[in-house]
């Protein structure tokens, strides 16, 4: 039974304290209904980032957008909003900062001296195709920089907008450039649009792997994070669908919540699924010694306990099933030689 007083159309159900803020004013509760999303340009210095932890198989990512409307409770990435003195709550999902000097940063980039090609994950923090890309355009842009340079990018979205750029997206796949991954945590609609309450509906994320793989753009698929006693009954009817859809690879994660992130959940969970919050927090606490978070190199992918191995043997089980002789391409850095090639322009 859901709880009366949830707030529509958003994960978080009010602001968090910021651990960095000395003094905090938590608005009125009324105060957070007339919020509406607000961007504010920023200008950093750079683009790429290094991917350091030990655990990530990326060497380099990018994000065009800080903050994310997309309004997943769980996301890992609500923290980082905090180091620019916002709160991981509300302030996440309704302020957003755009880099609109990402592109030119990103050629720069690919100019420096020396500068050895390894594939970029695009997203890796905050969704790259959310709803604020229709507007400025900075995720085409940069798709576009990559293919002028034939420089290889890893696509990671919760958003059927990636098929708004396939006049860009099929040239890369065709020098084997590109590769798109698409988060679908749960394909039960009724619950995507609680847990993931502003990404594109589960029919229309298939369908986006449908239309990708018809145009030979390799489809990755995300089924994360896996919450126990709430999609952890679905691994199995995901990856049949996405199999079926033309997905030729799969990964997944368990839920974790560090930080700020906690209470976020917390305050979710306890707003929609209020007859079973503490049945699920239990459940995490199960897998994460105890706690609800883990921020330990690799142990945090895997979990402990006897919750973790059943969901980790339903996921064997279906890599067997649906995806035995299926691989994944390895994207190409051989065609890189830090010049741009101005016959591929598409637009300027």
């Amino acid at each position: 039974m859901q709880n009366e007083n949830f707030k529509k159309g958003q994960g978080a159900q009010r602001n968090v304290i910021n651990r960095f803020d000395r003094y905090t004013y938590e608005p009125e509760e009324e105060d957070f209904e007339s919020v509406k999303t607000s961007f504010t340009e920023v200008f950093p210095k750079t683009i790429v980032n290094q991917v350091k932890s030990e655990d990530l198989p990326m060497e380099y990512s990018m994000n065009p957008y800080q903050g994310c409307e997309h309004g997943c409770s769980y996301c890992f990435a609500r923290p980082t909003h905090e180091y620019w003195g916002y709160s991981a709550g509300i302030d996440f999902e309704r302020k957003i900062m755009v880099k609109k000097n990402a592109p030119e940063l990103l050629e720069k980039f690919f100019q420096k001296r020396g500068y050895q090609a390894a594939p970029i994950l695009l997203s890796g923090n905050t969704d790259c195709y959310q709803p604020a890309e229709r507007q400025f355009e900075i995720t085409r842009k940069l798709l576009q920089i990559c293919l002028d340079y034939r420089h290889p990018v890893n696509i990671l979205t919760k958003n059927a907008l990636v098929l708004r750029d396939l006049d860009i997206l099929e040239p890369m796949a065709e020098q084997n450039l590109v590769s798109v991954s698409l988060s679908i945590p749960t394909i039960n609609e009724e619950l995507r649009r609680k847990m993931e309450p502003r990404t594109s509906s589960a029919p229309n994320k298939l369908k986006a792997i449908e239309v990708l793989s018809e145009h030979k753009i390799p489809v990755h698929v995300m089924v994360a994070p896996i919450i126990p006693g709430l999609n952890s009954d679905e691994p199995l009817s995901i990856l049949k669908s996405i199999a079926d859809a033309g997905a030729s690879g799969f990964g997944y994660t368990l839920v974790r919540l560090n930080d700020t992130v906690e209470p976020v959940f917390v305050n979710w969970i306890e707003a929609h699924f209020p007859d079973r919050a503490q049945k699920v927090l239990n459940l995490i606490r199960s897998m994460r010694g105890g706690k609800l978070g883990d921020k330990r190199y690799f142990e945090r992918q895997r979990g402990e306990g006897n919750i973790a191995e059943m969901i980790h043997n339903t996921f064997k089980i279906g890599r067997k099933k649906f995806f035995e002789g299926k691989e994944f391409p390895k994207l190409s850095t051989a065609n890189f030689t830090g010049t741009r090639d101005q016959q591929l322009r598409l637009f300027d």
